[in-house]
């Protein structure tokens, strides 16, 4: 389908839409804009350069021309597109979803200067029926014996490690004090050494080999304990190379498990009885097990409706998504790895995630059509309501509560979050839930 208009602006534009998710302007400029443009530039041009023979400012246009044409054009090629694109957009009547590609010529004084847009646009969506949706909505159920699994670990967490005695060999569930020194090559590399470090013997905590070569050794004991390091390795200086480490044992020791009683309760710090804690270990599963059963209920709803439905996904949109989980993932990596091998991990993850990311704006663009459909929006005063929810006690409220409440991307994100949910709960309606 083409369309064709004009802007008192001097623009005129001309729209094809290629796909249902991609659109090309045909952008004419008139050539009296054109001119007036270049006109501009040679006269700012004048002002700026020094041109030997000619006093500052009465530099000729066509010595300019010679000297400067090339770049000027250039210039004007992006000026040009900056100032008319989004008069252009206006008058296709279009709402692009991504940055629009870029195609065009270089201008030329005199005439009229022609350039297309290619732009993604969402998709128009046919909603399907949206009643009888399966889907499955796991039972809430605690066991006992899953609160005495945690008692369990907890016990097992908050155990003292007590020296053992002399002449004891360490095995599986020992944790060891250990200097070491590590050499490649001969020679100590960097952060190959440490004094008084704990090593859980069965931990796994260090490379692999290293804590196996360790058993039946005692307190006061020397080893060289061999190992290659992994391929893929924080410090790629010494990733898949061998190293020599030379292993004191300086203590033994071994968890000293408490027992299970109300003194164990009163020692975690914020229980008068083994009840009481039982009671909020039992509190802590059902609130777990409530979160991953709304997921699963999400999950499913949404896999039933998107089966329902077929529309095309805007790459960029795709790319977009993608980009900001990348970047969140950057950001929790800082510090913890060296800068090679964060973007060997995000190069990877560029891959793996991808359908991830489809999958995020297809629920996105499908929860959003219906929130249209069925004219769902929400209300100022229910953003406001969830930012107060969000802020907690009165004491945590203050300034911090009002920077919130002012910013407007947070609010905006908030209102989506919030549309979604109301969605969820037209379609969990209608749904039929297992």
């Amino acid at each position: 389908m083409t369309t064709e208009k004009t802007k008192k602006t001097a623009v005129r534009v001309e729209t094809i839409e290629r796909t249902s998710i991609l659109h090309t302007i045909e952008i004419e400029v008139d050539a009296s804009r054109v001119r007036k443009a270049f006109d501009r530039a040679y006269r700012d041009l004048a002002k700026q350069v020094r041109v030997k023979g000619f006093r500052p400012g009465k530099a000729p246009r066509s010595v300019l021309e010679k000297l400067y044409g090339a770049s000027v054009a250039e210039q004007l090629e992006h000026t040009l597109v900056s100032e008319t694109l989004s008069d252009a957009i206006e008058l296709a009547e279009i709402q692009p979803v991504s940055e629009p590609a870029i195609s065009a010529g270089k201008p030329a004084p005199d005439a009229s200067f022609k350039y297309t847009a290619s732009l993604e646009v969402s998709p128009e969506i046919e909603l399907p029926d949206l009643t009888g949706l399966p889907a499955i909505r796991p039972e809430v159920s605690v066991e006992d014996t899953e609160v005495e699994e945690r008692l369990e670990e907890l016990r097992n967490a908050n155990a003292p490690l007590v020296e053992e005695a002399e002449g004891t060999a360490l095995a599986r569930g020992h944790t060891a004090k250990i200097d070491f020194v590590g050499r490649i090559d001969g020679e100590i590399f960097e952060g190959g050494t440490g004094q008084g470090v704990p090593l859980e013997i069965g931990g796994g905590r260090f490379i692999p080999g290293f804590e196996d070569q360790l058993t039946g050794a005692q307190a006061g004991d020397d080893r060289d304990v061999t190992v290659t390091f992994p391929e893929v390795y924080g410090n790629p200086e010494v990733a898949g190379k061998e190293a020599v480490f030379a292993v004191h044992i300086v203590d033994v020791r071994k968890p000293q498990i408490p027992e299970l009683d109300d003194e164990f309760a009163k020692d975690l710090g914020e229980f008068d009885s083994l009840d009481a804690l039982r009671a909020r270990i039992r509190t802590d599963l059902e609130a777990g097990q409530e979160r991953e059963s709304k997921e699963t209920f999400r999950t499913t709803l949404m896999d039933a409706l998107l089966e329902r439905m077929e529309f095309g996904v805007p790459p960029g949109m795709i790319d977009r998504q993608l980009q900001n989980q990348l970047a969140s993932a950057h950001k929790r990596m800082e510090g913890q790895l060296d800068h090679d091998a964060i973007h060997a991990q995000l190069d990877r993850w560029r891959e793996e995630w991808r359908p991830r990311a489809e999958r995020d704006v297809r629920e996105m663009l499908a929860l959003q059509a219906i929130a249209k459909a069925q004219e769902i929006e929400v209300a100022d005063d229910e953003v406001a309501a969830k930012i107060d929810e969000m802020m907690g006690d009165a004491h945590e409220q203050g300034a911090r509560m009002r920077e919130m409440h002012e910013d407007e991307q947070l609010r905006e994100a908030l209102r989506h979050q919030l549309q979604d949910e109301k969605v969820l709960d037209f379609l969990a309606s209608a749904a039929k839930i297992e």
